[in-house]
């Protein structure tokens, strides 16, 4: 299998006062392309941090990240800003869509902000992903005429449009009814297993956990324990 991400002996250490805070305490992680994967622990246990140091959002203490092969604390911050729009990702439970845009539009943006398609390809995988995630038809209405299932598949969607290495998705059920967020995740795990994307969660949801393929608990800023399922 194909490594996409590797993670050596990351440690985040927090100042506060006079103290100091190991958020994260030596955590080694490799995550290969496609898998279906799902980061639990308490509140505090370090996985909100994993996720923004995976989503280069925070750069570790000590330790090394490997994306695609590539060591990102050799790049500037401008550099790993631009990296983390071209190859990384995000799925919020809030949605953070454009009320002013329409559905195509909110999709469409990542790749009218890297501006290295023409407006016709844009609009063409847009309309495609769209058309994945169950909105064909949907293409001209805006947030405020969608279900909340509906708003989540338009991230979802907005997301997966520039392709990237890894898509990461924090609590993205959290906001939905039990009937709402198990459509969702059948349409992630649809998505992930026709276009091999790979998706990382950090979750309480214990539907969530039921689907993913690989749970990671994290206590203490260390991994736990890390239980494959099998196929």
């Amino acid at each position: 299998m194909e490594k996409i991400l590797e993670l050596e002996n990351v440690v985040k250490t927090y100042t506060k006062g006079d103290e100091k805070i190991n958020a994260l305490a030596g955590v080694n992680l490799s995550i290969t392309k496609g898998e279906f994967t799902a980061l639990v622990g308490p509140s505090g246990s370090g996985k909100t941090t994993l996720l923004n140091i995976i989503g280069c959002l925070d750069s570790p203490s000590v330790g090394n990240i490997f994306y695609n092969g590539s060591l990102l604390s050799n790049l500037t911050e401008n550099e790993l800003s631009d990296y983390r729009k071209e190859h990384i990702s995000f799925i919020f439970q809030s949605f953070n869509l454009i009320p002013v845009l329409t559905v195509r539009e909110n999709v469409e943006l990542p790749l009218v902000i890297e501006q290295k398609l023409s407006k016709e390809e844009i609009k063409a995988r847009a309309d495609d992903i769209l058309k994945a995630v169950g909105l064909k038809g949907k293409e001209d209405r805006f947030p405020r005429e969608l279900s909340g299932g509906q708003e989540q598949r338009v991230a979802i969607a907005r997301a997966l449009v520039k392709e990237p290495f890894i898509i990461l998705a924090d609590e993205p059920t959290a906001n939905l009814d039990s009937h709402t967020a198990e459509e969702i995740i059948d349409i992630m795990k649809n998505i992930n297993s026709t276009r091999n994307a790979t998706f990382i969660f950090s979750t309480h949801d214990l539907l969530v956990q039921k689907h993913a393929r690989r749970v990671i608990t994290i206590r203490d800023g260390f991994i736990h324990s890390d239980a494959k399922k099998e196929e």
